[in-house]
Protein backbone atom coordinates (compact mmCIF):
# COMPACT_ATOMS: atom_id res chain seq x y z
CA UNK A 1 0.00 0.00 0.00
CA UNK A 2 1.13 3.19 -0.99
CA UNK A 3 2.01 5.75 1.90
CA UNK A 4 -0.53 8.17 2.78
CA UNK A 5 0.22 11.69 2.80
CA UNK A 6 -2.45 14.56 4.16
CA UNK A 7 -3.02 16.60 1.06
CA UNK A 8 -2.78 15.40 -3.23
CA UNK A 9 0.19 16.95 -4.89
CA UNK A 10 3.26 15.78 -7.81
CA UNK A 11 6.24 17.00 -7.01
CA UNK A 12 7.25 17.14 -10.63
CA UNK A 13 4.41 19.66 -10.97
CA UNK A 14 5.95 21.65 -8.04
CA UNK A 15 8.56 24.26 -7.85
CA UNK A 16 11.77 23.39 -5.73
CA UNK A 17 14.40 24.52 -3.33
CA UNK A 18 17.57 23.37 -2.52
CA UNK A 19 19.49 23.37 0.75
CA UNK A 20 22.50 21.23 2.87
CA UNK A 21 20.18 21.34 5.78
CA UNK A 22 16.64 21.70 6.13
CA UNK A 23 15.42 22.67 10.21
CA UNK A 24 11.71 22.47 10.57
CA UNK A 25 11.17 24.61 14.02
CA UNK A 26 12.25 27.71 15.30
CA UNK A 27 12.50 27.24 18.87
CA UNK A 28 15.73 27.06 20.90
CA UNK A 29 16.06 23.81 19.88
CA UNK A 30 15.89 24.40 15.75
CA UNK A 31 17.93 27.94 16.53
CA UNK A 32 20.35 26.40 18.01
CA UNK A 33 20.89 23.33 15.86
CA UNK A 34 20.84 26.33 12.75
CA UNK A 35 23.37 27.86 14.03
CA UNK A 36 25.76 24.90 14.97
CA UNK A 37 24.91 23.69 11.48
CA UNK A 38 26.17 27.03 9.69
CA UNK A 39 29.56 26.93 11.50
CA UNK A 40 30.13 23.90 9.62
CA UNK A 41 30.05 25.69 6.71
CA UNK A 42 26.50 24.17 5.58
CA UNK A 43 23.83 25.82 3.91
CA UNK A 44 20.34 26.15 6.13
CA UNK A 45 17.34 26.62 5.64
CA UNK A 46 15.09 27.30 8.50
CA UNK A 47 11.25 27.11 8.22
CA UNK A 48 8.67 27.98 10.80
CA UNK A 49 5.02 27.41 11.02
CA UNK A 50 4.12 30.50 11.98
CA UNK A 51 6.55 33.48 13.36
CA UNK A 52 9.88 32.61 14.58
CA UNK A 53 8.88 34.00 17.85
CA UNK A 54 5.76 31.75 18.49
CA UNK A 55 6.96 29.04 19.90
CA UNK A 56 7.10 27.17 23.42
CA UNK A 57 10.68 28.06 24.13
CA UNK A 58 9.16 31.70 23.69
CA UNK A 59 7.43 31.28 26.36
CA UNK A 60 9.59 29.32 28.69
CA UNK A 61 9.40 31.07 32.42
CA UNK A 62 11.45 29.19 34.88
CA UNK A 63 14.55 28.86 33.31
CA UNK A 64 17.26 26.34 32.06
CA UNK A 65 18.71 23.32 34.45
CA UNK A 66 22.65 23.21 35.03
CA UNK A 67 24.83 22.22 37.50
CA UNK A 68 26.94 25.26 38.20
CA UNK A 69 26.68 26.24 41.75
CA UNK A 70 29.47 25.88 44.01
CA UNK A 71 27.36 23.19 45.88
CA UNK A 72 26.49 21.44 42.91
CA UNK A 73 27.55 18.53 40.45
CA UNK A 74 26.71 17.01 37.15
CA UNK A 75 26.00 13.50 39.26
CA UNK A 76 23.37 15.73 41.76
CA UNK A 77 21.93 16.72 38.82
CA UNK A 78 21.88 13.36 37.27
CA UNK A 79 20.37 11.55 40.28
CA UNK A 80 17.19 14.19 40.20
CA UNK A 81 17.10 14.03 36.47
CA UNK A 82 16.35 10.02 36.95
CA UNK A 83 14.58 10.28 40.07
CA UNK A 84 12.12 12.32 38.49
CA UNK A 85 12.03 9.80 35.07
CA UNK A 86 10.50 7.30 37.22
CA UNK A 87 12.36 4.53 36.47
CA UNK A 88 12.01 4.90 32.37
CA UNK A 89 15.40 7.71 31.28
CA UNK A 90 18.07 6.06 29.74
CA UNK A 91 20.88 6.83 31.65
CA UNK A 92 23.82 7.38 28.88
CA UNK A 93 21.43 9.81 27.77
CA UNK A 94 20.87 11.24 30.88
CA UNK A 95 24.89 11.73 31.58
CA UNK A 96 25.21 13.37 28.35
CA UNK A 97 22.48 16.05 29.30
CA UNK A 98 24.20 16.85 32.69
CA UNK A 99 27.74 17.08 31.45
CA UNK A 100 27.76 18.54 28.27
CA UNK A 101 24.73 20.91 29.08
CA UNK A 102 26.84 22.91 31.39
CA UNK A 103 29.33 23.71 28.38
CA UNK A 104 26.38 24.39 26.30
CA UNK A 105 25.00 26.69 29.01
CA UNK A 106 28.07 28.78 29.27
CA UNK A 107 28.26 28.60 25.24
CA UNK A 108 25.09 30.59 25.62
CA UNK A 109 26.59 33.06 28.11
CA UNK A 110 29.37 33.23 25.37
CA UNK A 111 26.65 34.54 22.86
CA UNK A 112 24.51 36.66 24.85
CA UNK A 113 22.12 35.55 26.71
CA UNK A 114 21.99 37.32 29.53
CA UNK A 115 20.75 35.09 33.13
CA UNK A 116 20.26 37.34 35.95
CA UNK A 117 22.76 37.99 38.45
CA UNK A 118 23.15 38.47 42.24
CA UNK A 119 26.24 39.45 44.34
CA UNK A 120 27.49 35.49 43.73
CA UNK A 121 27.10 35.93 40.04
CA UNK A 122 25.11 33.74 37.92
CA UNK A 123 21.53 33.80 40.32
CA UNK A 124 20.31 30.37 40.31
CA UNK A 125 17.05 29.62 41.96
CA UNK A 126 15.48 25.81 42.56
CA UNK A 127 12.43 24.04 41.29
CA UNK A 128 10.48 20.69 41.92
CA UNK A 129 12.70 18.00 42.39
CA UNK A 130 16.04 19.36 42.05
CA UNK A 131 18.03 18.73 45.07
CA UNK A 132 20.13 22.21 44.53
CA UNK A 133 19.71 25.45 43.02
CA UNK A 134 20.70 24.89 39.46
CA UNK A 135 18.22 26.39 37.49
CA UNK A 136 19.36 29.95 35.60
CA UNK A 137 16.64 32.19 34.83
CA UNK A 138 16.48 35.77 32.94
CA UNK A 139 14.55 38.98 33.72
CA UNK A 140 13.29 37.00 36.35
CA UNK A 141 10.32 35.02 34.17
CA UNK A 142 11.41 35.13 30.86
CA UNK A 143 14.28 32.86 30.10
CA UNK A 144 13.27 31.03 27.25
CA UNK A 145 12.44 34.66 25.44
CA UNK A 146 15.69 36.05 26.20
CA UNK A 147 17.54 32.39 25.36
CA UNK A 148 15.51 32.59 21.75
CA UNK A 149 16.90 36.63 21.84
CA UNK A 150 20.48 35.95 21.54
CA UNK A 151 19.94 32.64 19.65
CA UNK A 152 18.14 34.46 16.73
CA UNK A 153 20.72 36.87 16.77
CA UNK A 154 23.24 34.67 16.49
CA UNK A 155 21.35 33.05 13.31
CA UNK A 156 20.46 36.14 11.96
CA UNK A 157 23.78 36.94 11.42
CA UNK A 158 24.94 34.02 9.52
CA UNK A 159 25.06 34.63 6.02
CA UNK A 160 24.42 31.01 5.18
CA UNK A 161 21.13 30.58 7.05
CA UNK A 162 17.78 31.27 5.43
CA UNK A 163 15.13 32.11 7.52
CA UNK A 164 11.28 31.76 5.84
CA UNK A 165 8.56 32.42 8.39
CA UNK A 166 4.65 31.44 7.50
CA UNK A 167 5.96 27.72 6.22
CA UNK A 168 3.90 25.13 7.28
CA UNK A 169 5.81 21.67 6.69
CA UNK A 170 3.16 19.20 5.45
CA UNK A 171 4.88 16.17 5.01
CA UNK A 172 8.31 14.52 4.59
CA UNK A 173 9.67 13.05 1.37
CA UNK A 174 11.41 9.46 1.89
CA UNK A 175 12.56 7.14 -0.35
CA UNK A 176 14.61 3.70 0.67
CA UNK A 177 14.37 4.85 4.15
CA UNK A 178 16.51 8.24 3.52
CA UNK A 179 14.79 11.21 4.00
CA UNK A 180 15.16 13.75 1.13
CA UNK A 181 13.65 16.82 2.07
CA UNK A 182 10.15 18.00 2.76
CA UNK A 183 6.83 19.22 1.16
CA UNK A 184 6.13 22.63 2.29
CA UNK A 185 3.42 25.13 2.13
CA UNK A 186 4.35 28.82 1.89
CA UNK A 187 1.04 29.93 3.44
CA UNK A 188 0.95 33.41 2.28
CA UNK A 189 0.84 32.42 -1.49
CA UNK A 190 -0.88 28.84 -0.33
CA UNK A 191 1.82 27.85 -3.11
CA UNK A 192 3.02 23.97 -2.61
CA UNK A 193 7.20 23.76 -3.02
CA UNK A 194 9.33 20.87 -2.10
CA UNK A 195 12.28 21.57 -0.35
CA UNK A 196 14.89 19.15 -1.38
CA UNK A 197 17.79 18.90 1.55
CA UNK A 198 20.88 17.05 2.21
CA UNK A 199 20.12 16.51 5.90
CA UNK A 200 16.49 17.36 7.59
CA UNK A 201 16.29 18.48 11.16
CA UNK A 202 12.79 18.02 13.05
CA UNK A 203 12.46 20.91 15.92
CA UNK A 204 8.58 21.27 15.62
CA UNK A 205 7.79 21.51 19.61
CA UNK A 206 5.38 20.19 21.78
CA UNK A 207 1.77 18.73 21.79
CA UNK A 208 0.06 20.62 23.96
CA UNK A 209 -3.22 21.88 21.55
CA UNK A 210 -4.64 18.17 21.73
CA UNK A 211 -5.73 19.19 24.84
CA UNK A 212 -8.33 22.15 25.78
CA UNK A 213 -6.45 23.54 28.65
CA UNK A 214 -2.75 23.94 28.36
CA UNK A 215 0.29 26.08 28.36
CA UNK A 216 1.10 25.65 25.21
CA UNK A 217 0.98 28.60 22.01
CA UNK A 218 -1.26 27.84 19.47
CA UNK A 219 1.06 26.52 17.02
CA UNK A 220 2.13 23.48 19.26
CA UNK A 221 -0.27 20.60 17.77
CA UNK A 222 2.21 17.72 17.56
CA UNK A 223 2.72 18.32 13.76
CA UNK A 224 6.26 16.77 13.95
CA UNK A 225 5.19 13.84 15.59
CA UNK A 226 2.20 13.18 13.31
CA UNK A 227 4.57 13.55 9.60
CA UNK A 228 7.07 11.56 11.07
CA UNK A 229 4.68 8.74 12.05
CA UNK A 230 3.31 8.63 8.34
CA UNK A 231 6.93 8.87 6.86
CA UNK A 232 7.50 5.03 8.99
CA UNK A 233 9.86 6.87 11.78
CA UNK A 234 9.72 5.58 15.58
CA UNK A 235 7.73 6.68 18.07
CA UNK A 236 8.20 6.30 21.54
CA UNK A 237 6.54 6.86 25.65
CA UNK A 238 3.75 8.62 23.14
CA UNK A 239 1.59 8.06 26.55
CA UNK A 240 3.26 10.40 28.72
CA UNK A 241 1.93 14.22 29.20
CA UNK A 242 3.29 16.09 31.34
CA UNK A 243 0.49 18.21 33.09
CA UNK A 244 2.15 21.70 34.64
CA UNK A 245 0.21 21.87 38.43
CA UNK A 246 0.09 25.62 38.14
CA UNK A 247 -1.73 27.10 35.36
CA UNK A 248 -3.72 30.40 35.86
CA UNK A 249 -7.33 29.38 36.16
CA UNK A 250 -9.33 32.49 35.97
CA UNK A 251 -12.72 32.33 33.82
CA UNK A 252 -12.58 33.66 30.48
CA UNK A 253 -8.91 33.81 30.76
CA UNK A 254 -6.28 31.73 28.99
CA UNK A 255 -4.08 28.95 30.45
CA UNK A 256 -1.36 30.57 31.81
CA UNK A 257 1.75 29.28 32.83
CA UNK A 258 2.66 30.19 36.68
CA UNK A 259 6.27 28.72 36.96
CA UNK A 260 7.62 26.01 39.23
CA UNK A 261 10.09 29.03 40.40
CA UNK A 262 7.58 30.51 42.24
CA UNK A 263 6.97 27.26 44.58
CA UNK A 264 10.56 27.34 44.29
CA UNK A 265 11.00 30.82 45.69
CA UNK A 266 8.24 29.98 48.72
CA UNK A 267 5.19 30.05 47.27
CA UNK A 268 2.46 27.31 48.76
CA UNK A 269 -0.45 25.37 47.48
CA UNK A 270 -3.87 26.13 49.46
CA UNK A 271 -6.75 23.86 48.75
CA UNK A 272 -10.21 25.68 48.05
CA UNK A 273 -10.42 25.96 51.86
CA UNK A 274 -7.57 28.20 52.57
CA UNK A 275 -5.54 25.05 53.68
CA UNK A 276 -1.99 23.49 52.64
CA UNK A 277 -2.06 20.42 51.38
CA UNK A 278 0.58 19.16 49.65
CA UNK A 279 3.10 17.80 52.93
CA UNK A 280 0.62 15.15 52.72
CA UNK A 281 0.90 14.17 49.78
CA UNK A 282 4.46 14.19 49.18
CA UNK A 283 7.74 14.63 51.98
CA UNK A 284 8.91 17.73 49.15
CA UNK A 285 5.35 19.38 49.23
CA UNK A 286 5.30 21.63 47.01
CA UNK A 287 8.96 21.12 45.48
CA UNK A 288 7.73 17.38 44.60
CA UNK A 289 7.86 15.95 40.84
CA UNK A 290 5.51 17.70 38.94
CA UNK A 291 3.42 14.56 38.36
CA UNK A 292 2.41 13.99 42.45
CA UNK A 293 1.80 17.70 42.29
CA UNK A 294 -0.42 18.20 39.69
CA UNK A 295 -2.38 14.77 40.89
CA UNK A 296 -2.41 16.36 44.23
CA UNK A 297 -4.07 19.22 43.02
CA UNK A 298 -6.92 16.96 41.07
CA UNK A 299 -7.79 15.34 43.42
CA UNK A 300 -8.02 18.40 46.04
CA UNK A 301 -10.31 20.05 43.09
CA UNK A 302 -12.35 17.13 43.18
CA UNK A 303 -12.30 16.33 47.04
CA UNK A 304 -13.54 20.43 47.11
CA UNK A 305 -15.77 20.24 44.14
CA UNK A 306 -14.15 23.03 42.77
CA UNK A 307 -12.24 23.82 39.11
CA UNK A 308 -8.99 25.35 41.07
CA UNK A 309 -7.38 25.82 43.96
CA UNK A 310 -4.83 28.52 45.30
CA UNK A 311 -1.32 29.57 45.39
CA UNK A 312 -0.35 31.57 47.80
CA UNK A 313 2.90 33.95 47.64
CA UNK A 314 2.58 36.11 50.58
CA UNK A 315 5.82 33.92 52.22
CA UNK A 316 7.94 35.39 48.86
CA UNK A 317 7.73 38.97 50.07
CA UNK A 318 5.94 41.82 47.56
CA UNK A 319 9.12 43.51 46.17
CA UNK A 320 10.71 39.96 45.60
CA UNK A 321 7.37 38.90 43.47
CA UNK A 322 7.68 41.59 41.18
CA UNK A 323 11.33 41.47 40.85
CA UNK A 324 11.76 37.67 40.57
CA UNK A 325 8.31 37.27 38.67
CA UNK A 326 7.49 40.14 36.61
CA UNK A 327 5.70 38.56 33.46
CA UNK A 328 3.61 36.81 35.94
CA UNK A 329 2.83 40.19 37.67
CA UNK A 330 1.69 41.90 34.88
CA UNK A 331 -0.61 38.92 33.24
CA UNK A 332 -2.36 38.38 36.19
CA UNK A 333 -2.47 42.27 36.77
CA UNK A 334 -4.15 42.49 33.47
CA UNK A 335 -6.84 40.18 34.32
CA UNK A 336 -7.56 42.02 37.89
CA UNK A 337 -5.37 39.94 40.10
CA UNK A 338 -2.31 41.22 42.41
CA UNK A 339 -0.41 38.42 43.72
CA UNK A 340 1.29 40.47 45.66
CA UNK A 341 -1.90 40.69 47.84
CA UNK A 342 -4.01 38.15 46.43
CA UNK A 343 -3.35 33.74 46.05
CA UNK A 344 -3.25 32.89 42.56
CA UNK A 345 -6.74 30.57 41.51
CA UNK A 346 -4.51 27.73 39.64
CA UNK A 347 -5.57 24.13 38.23
CA UNK A 348 -3.14 21.51 35.91
CA UNK A 349 -2.90 22.02 32.16
CA UNK A 350 -1.17 19.86 29.39
CA UNK A 351 2.69 21.21 29.31
CA UNK A 352 4.90 19.00 28.00
CA UNK A 353 5.52 15.57 26.10
CA UNK A 354 8.28 13.76 27.20
CA UNK A 355 7.45 11.19 24.43
CA UNK A 356 8.03 11.67 20.73
CA UNK A 357 10.27 10.79 18.07
CA UNK A 358 12.77 8.24 18.97
CA UNK A 359 16.34 8.99 18.57
CA UNK A 360 19.69 7.79 19.25
CA UNK A 361 22.57 9.80 21.46
CA UNK A 362 23.28 11.16 17.59
CA UNK A 363 20.06 12.68 17.41
CA UNK A 364 19.25 10.47 14.65
CA UNK A 365 15.88 8.54 13.86
CA UNK A 366 15.51 5.05 12.26
CA UNK A 367 15.16 6.71 8.64
CA UNK A 368 18.62 8.16 7.43
CA UNK A 369 19.44 11.49 6.85
CA UNK A 370 16.85 12.70 9.50
CA UNK A 371 17.27 13.80 12.99
CA UNK A 372 15.46 15.14 15.56
CA UNK A 373 15.95 17.22 18.90
CA UNK A 374 13.82 19.17 21.23
CA UNK A 375 10.35 18.46 22.32
CA UNK A 376 9.27 16.62 19.53
CA UNK A 377 11.99 14.27 20.26
CA UNK A 378 12.46 11.30 22.65
CA UNK A 379 16.47 10.95 23.66
CA UNK A 380 15.25 8.71 26.87
CA UNK A 381 16.28 11.85 28.86
CA UNK A 382 13.34 12.55 30.68
CA UNK A 383 11.77 9.13 31.20
CA UNK A 384 8.29 8.95 32.18
CA UNK A 385 8.06 12.56 34.00
CA UNK A 386 10.39 15.36 33.16
CA UNK A 387 12.47 17.18 35.90
CA UNK A 388 11.74 20.81 35.34
CA UNK A 389 13.66 23.11 33.60
CA UNK A 390 15.40 20.47 31.45
CA UNK A 391 13.95 20.82 28.47
CA UNK A 392 15.75 23.69 27.09
CA UNK A 393 19.45 22.25 27.99
CA UNK A 394 17.72 19.08 25.88
CA UNK A 395 17.24 21.07 22.67
CA UNK A 396 21.18 22.50 23.13
CA UNK A 397 22.50 19.52 23.91
CA UNK A 398 20.90 16.96 20.81
CA UNK A 399 21.16 20.02 18.88
CA UNK A 400 24.82 20.50 19.25
CA UNK A 401 25.28 16.35 18.67
CA UNK A 402 22.97 16.65 15.79
CA UNK A 403 25.05 19.40 13.89
CA UNK A 404 28.51 17.42 14.72
CA UNK A 405 27.02 14.47 13.24
CA UNK A 406 25.38 16.42 10.29
CA UNK A 407 29.60 17.85 9.79
CA UNK A 408 30.50 13.86 9.39
CA UNK A 409 28.28 13.02 6.42
CA UNK A 410 29.80 12.70 2.79
CA UNK A 411 27.43 14.54 0.43
CA UNK A 412 24.46 12.37 -0.83
CA UNK A 413 25.38 9.78 -3.30
CA UNK A 414 23.66 11.68 -6.91
CA UNK A 415 21.11 9.50 -8.90
CA UNK A 416 18.57 10.18 -10.75
CA UNK A 417 15.84 12.33 -9.61
CA UNK A 418 13.00 10.96 -6.86
CA UNK A 419 9.70 11.91 -7.11
CA UNK A 420 6.75 11.29 -5.34
CA UNK A 421 3.04 12.13 -5.75
CA UNK A 422 -0.30 11.47 -4.28
CA UNK A 423 -3.37 12.68 -6.71
CA UNK A 424 -6.87 11.56 -6.43
CA UNK A 425 -7.54 12.05 -2.93
CA UNK A 426 -11.44 13.28 -2.08
CA UNK A 427 -11.23 16.59 -0.79
CA UNK A 428 -11.92 17.32 3.01
CA UNK A 429 -15.45 19.09 3.56
CA UNK A 430 -14.81 22.27 5.18
CA UNK A 431 -16.14 21.57 8.89
CA UNK A 432 -13.44 19.10 8.98
CA UNK A 433 -11.58 22.16 10.79
CA UNK A 434 -12.43 24.11 14.40
CA UNK A 435 -15.28 21.32 15.04
CA UNK A 436 -13.29 18.55 14.63
CA UNK A 437 -10.16 20.36 16.39
CA UNK A 438 -12.50 21.13 19.43
CA UNK A 439 -14.23 17.70 19.68
CA UNK A 440 -10.99 15.48 19.67
CA UNK A 441 -9.63 18.65 22.90
CA UNK A 442 -12.81 17.88 24.59
CA UNK A 443 -11.97 13.33 24.03
CA UNK A 444 -8.16 14.01 25.15
CA UNK A 445 -8.88 16.25 28.62
CA UNK A 446 -11.84 14.00 29.47
CA UNK A 447 -10.34 10.80 28.12
CA UNK A 448 -6.49 10.59 27.85
CA UNK A 449 -5.90 13.51 30.31
CA UNK A 450 -4.28 14.05 33.96
CA UNK A 451 -6.48 10.56 35.30
CA UNK A 452 -7.04 7.58 32.56
CA UNK A 453 -9.23 4.25 32.72
CA UNK A 454 -9.69 1.75 30.42
CA UNK A 455 -13.14 3.01 30.17
CA UNK A 456 -12.40 6.59 28.91
CA UNK A 457 -9.81 5.02 26.80
CA UNK A 458 -12.27 2.79 25.13
CA UNK A 459 -14.39 5.58 24.43
CA UNK A 460 -11.41 7.70 23.09
CA UNK A 461 -10.56 4.98 20.81
CA UNK A 462 -14.00 4.61 19.43
CA UNK A 463 -13.86 8.36 18.67
CA UNK A 464 -10.58 7.83 16.35
CA UNK A 465 -12.15 4.82 14.86
CA UNK A 466 -15.21 6.75 13.92
CA UNK A 467 -13.13 9.39 11.96
CA UNK A 468 -10.36 7.22 10.78
CA UNK A 469 -11.61 7.43 7.47
CA UNK A 470 -11.18 11.26 7.60
CA UNK A 471 -7.42 10.32 7.29
CA UNK A 472 -7.78 9.07 3.45
CA UNK A 473 -9.02 12.51 2.49
CA UNK A 474 -6.76 15.27 0.99
CA UNK A 475 -6.47 18.66 3.17
CA UNK A 476 -7.59 21.67 1.39
CA UNK A 477 -5.60 24.52 3.64
CA UNK A 478 -3.06 24.60 6.26
CA UNK A 479 -6.13 24.58 9.27
CA UNK A 480 -7.55 20.83 8.06
CA UNK A 481 -3.74 19.75 7.57
CA UNK A 482 -2.98 20.82 11.36
CA UNK A 483 -6.43 18.79 12.99
CA UNK A 484 -5.16 15.72 10.52
CA UNK A 485 -2.20 15.84 12.69
CA UNK A 486 -3.52 16.31 15.54
CA UNK A 487 -5.75 13.41 14.92
CA UNK A 488 -3.30 11.15 14.42
CA UNK A 489 -0.80 12.11 16.95
CA UNK A 490 -3.72 11.67 19.60
CA UNK A 491 -4.89 8.44 18.44
CA UNK A 492 -1.04 7.68 18.99
CA UNK A 493 -0.46 8.72 22.88
CA UNK A 494 -4.41 6.69 23.29
CA UNK A 495 -3.31 3.99 22.07
CA UNK A 496 -0.23 4.28 24.03
CA UNK A 497 -2.09 5.17 26.89
CA UNK A 498 -4.10 2.15 26.63
CA UNK A 499 -1.15 -0.51 26.48
CA UNK A 500 0.22 0.58 29.31
CA UNK A 501 -1.56 -0.64 32.50
CA UNK A 502 -0.13 0.88 35.60
CA UNK A 503 0.54 4.38 36.86
CA UNK A 504 4.21 5.95 36.04
CA UNK A 505 5.23 9.30 35.99
CA UNK A 506 2.93 11.34 33.15
CA UNK A 507 1.06 8.77 32.86
CA UNK A 508 -1.88 7.55 35.80
CA UNK A 509 -4.50 5.05 35.44
CA UNK A 510 -7.05 4.90 38.26
CA UNK A 511 -7.64 0.99 37.12
CA UNK A 512 -4.42 0.68 37.50
CA UNK A 513 -2.88 3.12 40.33
CA UNK A 514 0.55 1.30 41.26
CA UNK A 515 3.59 1.01 38.83
CA UNK A 516 4.65 -2.33 38.22
CA UNK A 517 7.88 -3.73 37.55
CA UNK A 518 6.87 -5.89 33.80
CA UNK A 519 6.01 -2.56 32.85
CA UNK A 520 9.62 -0.52 33.30
CA UNK A 521 9.96 -0.59 29.55
CA UNK A 522 9.68 1.40 26.46
CA UNK A 523 6.12 1.60 23.76
CA UNK A 524 7.76 1.93 20.46
CA UNK A 525 4.95 2.41 17.57
CA UNK A 526 5.50 2.85 13.72
CA UNK A 527 3.46 4.09 10.98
Amino acid sequence: MKRRYVINFNTKNLPERQTDCLIIGGGVAGLFTAWQVARTGANVTLITKQALTESNSQQAQGGIAAALGADDCPELHFQDTITAGAGLCDEEAVQVLVHEGREQVKLLLQLGAEFDRDENGLSLTREGCHSRRRVLHAQGDATGAEIVRALQQQVRACRNVVILESHYAVDLLVSDQCCHGALVLQQASRQLEVFRSGTVVLATGGAGQLYRHTTNPGVATADGIALAYRAGVEIMDAEFIQFHPTALALANTPSFLISEAVRGEGGILLDPKGQRFMPAYHEMAELAPRDVVARAIHQEMVKGASDQVYLDLSRIGKSKIKKRFPTITATCARYGLDITEQPIPVAPAAHYMMGGVKINLQGQTNIDRLYCCGEASCSGVHGANRLASNSLLEGLVFGARIAREIAKLSPAAAGPVVHWQQEGQPELAPEAGPDLRAGLQQVMSEQVGLVRSAAGLTAAAHFFAERSPIQHYAAVNAGQMEVLNMLEAARIIGMAAAMRTESRGGHFRQDYPEPSANWQKHILQKG
